[in-house]
């Protein structure tokens, strides 16, 4: 396993993605990278080795955000799965899904994305492609409650 190539992996790769809030209001960032080049998301990334999945969260979201967070929560586990025309695993992530709340500083864009910016929900959902991040902050908002 040579656990180094993201494209074509030898094996899923373990990755947190980030509902960081602000009041009524989560971060989202513009991926500048593959998979889901130039899409809104919320902030997150590949769990390095010795890291919590917490550790990860905090982490990524300095790296793609430059904010500091407070994770509070994981909210769910979502598998990622990006095949390529002959149907083999271009991508594929396990996610652990975490909820966090803001602590300090602004968001500016950083590495892997190309915009950063605070959204309510609904206009989340204007902006967001893939339904399962919007069900995602959707079960966060309700976790709150």
């Amino acid at each position: 396993m040579s656990g180094s190539a993201r494209e074509y992996p030898d094996r899923p790769w373990v990755g947190v993605g980030v509902v960081v809030w602000q009041d009524d209001k989560v971060l989202l960032v513009r991926r500048a990278k593959p998979p889901r080049l130039g899409e809104w998301s919320i902030p997150g990334g590949a769990q390095s080795l010795g890291e919590t999945v917490f550790e990860a969260a905090i982490r990524e979201v300095h790296e793609e955000a430059g904010i500091d967070i407070r994770p509070t929560a994981i909210i769910t586990v979502v598998d990622s799965v990006i095949r390529d025309a002959g149907n083999r695993a271009q991508y594929h992530y396990t996610l652990v899904e975490i909820s966090a709340e803001w602590v300090a500083d602004e968001p500016v864009a950083g590495d892997d994305v190309d915009a950063v910016r605070w959204a309510t929900p609904d206009e989340a959902a204007t902006l967001i492609k893939w339904d399962e991040t919007l069900r995602i902050i959707a079960e966060a908002a309700r976790m709150r409650t």
